[in-house]
């Protein structure tokens, strides 16, 4: 399992404000190691942002995202003390989800 993802949540006036990095590898499938055999293609397919139960953040990416992709985004509809929970899952089928208090 990936290490945990590094998000904070902050508001900001009627808006929070959101950061995250995400520890994962992000193999194109185009590298080829030290001796000469390509890489296995592995990189993060969706990522979701969810905040009571309501999905605020819907993202499908591909090969091209970098490595230990950094991720920001504002939404409205959330107060202090609210739960944002965020999730991905990579082309292995392999998920992680980290939650944050909305500060």
């Amino acid at each position: 399992m990936a290490d945990p993802m590094r998000i904070r949540a902050a508001l900001v006036g009627d808006k929070v404000d959101v950061k995250i990095l995400m520890a994962h590898e992000m193999e194109t499938g185009l590298r080829k190691d030290g001796e000469g055999n390509v890489v296995p293609a592995r990189y993060i397919v969706n990522v979701s942002a969810t905040c009571n139960e309501r999905t605020v953040l819907s993202a499908l990416w591909g090969a091209s995202v970098a490595k230990n992709p950094f991720l920001a985004f504002r939404f409205t509809g959330a107060a202090k003390g609210d739960k944002l929970k965020v999730t991905w899952t990579d082309s292995d089928g392999d998920t992680r989800t980290d939650e944050v208090v909305i500060g």
